[in-house]
Parts: C-alpha cells; structure tokens; sequence
C-alpha cells in the first residue's frame, strides 16, 4: 500500500497531446513526474501502477517561464516530464483512469 502512495507522489499525470499520442505508437508514453524523481523511481511506479514491462525511461525538465497577465509578472514552474518506453506488447491506456 505504501509503495502505491509513493508511486502517486512520483507519477503526477499523463500527458495527453498531440505529440504523445504520435509517439504512443513507438510504444511509448509520456507522464507528467515530480521534479526530483529519479528515472529508477520512474520506471519501478510506472511497472507496479500498470503492470507493464520498462524498457527505458527518458527524462526532460521545461524550464519555467516569466508571463505577464494584466500587467502582473508571475513566474511559472519548472515541470519535468518522462518518456516511457514500454516493452513489446505492453500498452497503457491513459484516456481511462487508474
């Protein structure tokens, strides 16, 4: 139970776009992570929340962005996302939830 717990902490949201569901058929996925989550960390919460085979995990950190809205500056986060690989014949369905 508690590994779950921390699977959650660590696994934030997929990523549903345009260019995720291109590389879904590459047999990958991309989620949404913490930023201090480790590509280890990533690859055992994603194998115990789905029951599915790594392959690789692939890792990158947006950095975040100054913006004004009605003349207030305001400075976005930093978001790290995880390219997941998966193993052949393995798939993850993110529309559905958990």
């Amino acid at each position: 139970m508690n590994d779950k717990i921390r699977a959650y902490d660590i696994i934030l949201s997929p990523v549903i776009t345009e260019k995720s569901t291109l590389v879904s058929e590459n047999n990958q996925v991309i989620f949404n992570v913490a930023l201090k989550s480790t590509k280890p960390e990533i690859k055992s919460a994603i194998e115990s929340l789905f029951g599915v085979k790594v392959t690789a995990v692939n890792t990158l950190v947006r950095k975040g962005k100054t913006k004004v809205f009605r003349g207030i500056k305001a400075r976005q986060s930093d978001t790290k996302k995880a390219f997941v690989t998966l193993a052949e014949g393995d798939s993850i369905d993110v529309t559905t939830g958990l």
